[in-house]
């Protein structure tokens, strides 16, 4: 079992700050997760298939003055089955372990599934058991193979489970590097032949699979409220390092929020909204040497999940004329005037751009 890590740090800031009336942590570990979920959660329900891991889940929440946590020993969604959560946070044993009898699978990193099979059941048990708009925020890797993206893939388990689905990719192995790292993770030198006999059982078995890479991250799962709501699919790679980012699970709540409200608007309605840009949004312009205009525009965000958007001198106009006192349309509308552009052509293309940047956070509805 293992103590608070940098996957431990990543899933506590990825957390939904919202208060709640109930959160399970599946596979709680140490109970760090539980604990964090507690600050949001009138009660919390720890689960984990080891005794041991309970026992010092309990100690630490003893040790911590912490109350209203539940701890049920059993796996997955066994110990809940029939009950449903506002909030599941978990960090499941999802390391892609060899099915060979000479490979050691260590209880706290596998979950005795063959390849991502462990994530995909994870996501799939959720949607039983969250409530109508509850919401799981989890770590986990997928597959990547000769003929499946590896993300597409990832949002197809969510896709069958019918959930709502944001996944961030924040880093990519191929198989040897993977090997390697799980390898020496289990306590074995490289060098010796002990680690030489692993890395090969380990690529013999992504071989025979077809798989040609393992990529990590992060996933916002969401039960719809009702079943008519458009369904969130959302796949990408993070451009910056976000592990243990403070405020990612506030960003994402809030992307979500800001999410639902154009999502309900059709064209005209979103025209007539008034958005501004977010506090942490800068823009950088590279110009070539005596050139009038900027060769490149990218729009920076300094927090949540750090992107850096290239955009257009349109877009990038717009963009900068949000502050919160004009609708959209207005705003549009001027720029085409402006840039010599037929408004009712460039009109559409930037609606859609703008329903983007508000996912992203880097627009938001003015209040």
């Amino acid at each position: 079992m293992l103590g608070v890590g940098g996957a431990s740090t990543t899933l506590a800031s990825l957390q939904f700050p919202d208060d709640v009336d109930s959160v399970l942590d599946l596979g709680t570990g140490c109970g760090i997760q539980a604990l964090h979920a507690r600050r949001f959660a009138r009660r919390v329900v720890a689960t984990d298939i080891s005794e041991r891991a309970l026992g010092f889940a309990r100690l630490n929440a003893a040790l911590n003055a912490v109350d209203g946590i539940e701890f049920r020993l059993g796996s997955l969604y066994e110990p809940v089955a029939d009950e449903r959560f506002d909030r599941i946070v978990s960090n499941p044993p999802f390391v892609i372990t060899p099915r060979a009898p000479e490979v050691p699978a260590y209880e706290y990193r596998d979950g005795g599934l063959v390849g991502d099979a462990l994530v995909a059941s994870v996501v799939a048990g959720a949607a039983e058991h969250l409530v109508p708009g509850g919401t799981a925020q989890l770590l986990g890797n997928w597959e990547y193979r000769w003929n499946a993206d590896g993300l597409e893939r990832a949002g197809d388990w969510a896709a069958d489970a019918c959930l709502d689905a944001w996944i961030i990719e924040r880093d990519r192995l191929d198989p040897a590097r993977y090997a390697e790292t799980w390898i020496r993770d289990g306590g074995t030198r490289p060098g010796t032949p002990e680690f030489e006999r692993l890395c090969a059982a380990w690529i013999d078995d992504f071989v025979e699979r077809g798989v040609t890479e393992v990529g990590f991250g992060y996933l916002v799962l969401r039960r719809s409220a009702t079943d008519a709501a458009p369904r969130l699919r959302r796949t990408e790679h993070a451009d910056a390092p976000l592990d243990g980012a403070a405020g990612l699970g506030a960003h994402l709540s809030g992307a979500l929020a800001a999410r639902d409200v154009v999502a309900a608007l059709d064209d005209a309605a979103l025209r007539a909204t008034r958005l501004q840009v977010a506090g942490d949004v800068t823009e950088e312009r590279s110009y070539w040497p005596g050139a009038e205009d900027p060769s490149v525009i990218v729009l920076r965000q300094g927090g949540g999940l750090r992107r850096e958007l290239r955009a257009d001198p349109a877009l990038a106009a717009v963009v900068g004329a949000c502050d919160g006192e004009l609708p959209l349309g207005v705003i549009a509308d001027a720029v085409a005037e402006l840039l010599g552009v037929d408004a009712a052509r460039m009109g559409p293309e930037l609606l859609a751009e703008a329903r983007e940047l508000v996912i992203d956070g880097i627009l938001q509805p003015a209040p």
